[in-house]
């Protein structure tokens, strides 16, 4: 993949640039190409045998176990974090060959009033602390509020910073307005990564995603990520398809990569290959790493570890074998 700046190296955090609004006014989405092209990756492509069992323990290590429930507590969280340092049953991997693989999630995500209780249940783990920031979900919070949010996150240990825009600007394309909060949030992040939440299912059009996505690459955010996980609709293969080629576009343009984030609504094994095989045919190999693409969705961790049982096994367990928190 060619890029206008070849001296950049792969691990340089994206800075971020100017806000380029004519960039931003050509930018264009083919629905119909989208959705033909996003049809393709389950109809031509199958992973099987011993290589279907290698792409399903990698989908573990990009998954942000998440708990982000009304009724959460430290418990829950504490829970949540002993099943993140061990994610697969012993036994299941001894019989894959895979006891000695580095089998993690990319991180933990909870909310800022158990940031610290999660880091302190991870400690010694390397797993990051991911706090959901400015407002979630909805991202209607008081300005101030939302960059002292990020702040005390940070401070209280948190790795990484799921912000969530405020759709109405990408309504009213108002982008100097979306690029210059977003720019504030990783002020405020500090050396912490950001994460940008779109909202997609209540951006009404793939065109609005893509500029949204642009808008969020050029505030210098460090992925771009489809939803909260609370929408009416969430991640889909279309609307991910939309951001991984503006992330492919901004990488071309730049140099510097972009992660990607798909969130809600992937729950299973399937699914999950799916996303693998897009990262993979539309932005290569170096995407499929946890520094460059998280799936949202605890649940998911179910189906993949029934499905890994299975292939040690021959057989499927009950899903209630397999308990988050």
């Amino acid at each position: 993949m060619n890029t206008s700046n070849p001296n950049i190296s792969d691990d340089q955090r994206n800075p971020g640039m100017s806000l380029d609004l004519e960039i931003i006014e050509h930018v264009t989405a083919n629905r119909s190409a989208i959705e033909r092209r996003a049809s393709s990756y389950g109809a031509r492509r199958s992973v099987k045998k011993q290589w279907q069992v290698a792409w399903l323990l990698r989908a573990i290590t990009f998954i942000d176990l998440t708990t982000l429930s009304g009724d959460d507590s430290a418990d829950r969280v504490r829970r949540l974090c002993a099943k993140a340092k061990n994610p697969v049953r012993r036994e299941t991997l001894e019989a894959l060959g895979a006891v000695n693989l580095p089998i993690r999630p990319g991180a933990v995500c909870v909310y800022h009033h158990f940031v610290e209780t999660a880091v302190e249940a991870l400690q010694g783990s390397s797993i990051p602390v991911a706090a959901v920031s400015t407002g979630f979900p909805s991202g209607l919070a008081p300005r101030d509020t939302k960059l002292m949010e990020i702040e005390a996150s940070v401070k209280a240990g948190a790795k990484e910073i799921d912000i969530v825009i405020e759709r109405h600007q990408v309504f009213s394309h108002d982008w100097q307005g979306l690029y210059q909060f977003i720019k504030e949030c990783r002020d405020a992040c500090g050396d912490a990564h950001l994460k940008t939440i779109l909202g997609v299912g209540d951006l009404g059009t793939l065109k609005n995603v893509a500029k949204a996505s642009q808008v969020a690459m050029m505030a210098g955010s460090d992925f771009i990520k489809t939803s909260t996980g609370k929408e009416a609709s969430n991640a889909t293969l279309p609307v991910s398809l939309t951001m991984v080629r503006m992330i492919r576009d901004y990488y071309e343009r730049t140099g510097y990569k972009i992660g990607f984030k798909p969130a809600g609504g992937i729950s299973d094994a399937k699914t999950a290959l799916l996303y693998l095989i897009m990262m993979k045919e539309e932005l290569g190999l170096e995407w499929l790493n946890p520094e460059m693409f998280r799936f949202g969705a605890s649940s998911l961790l179910n189906d993949l570890e029934r499905q890994l049982e299975h292939c040690a096994t021959g057989y499927y367990s009950a899903g209630y074998e397999h308990p988050l928190v």
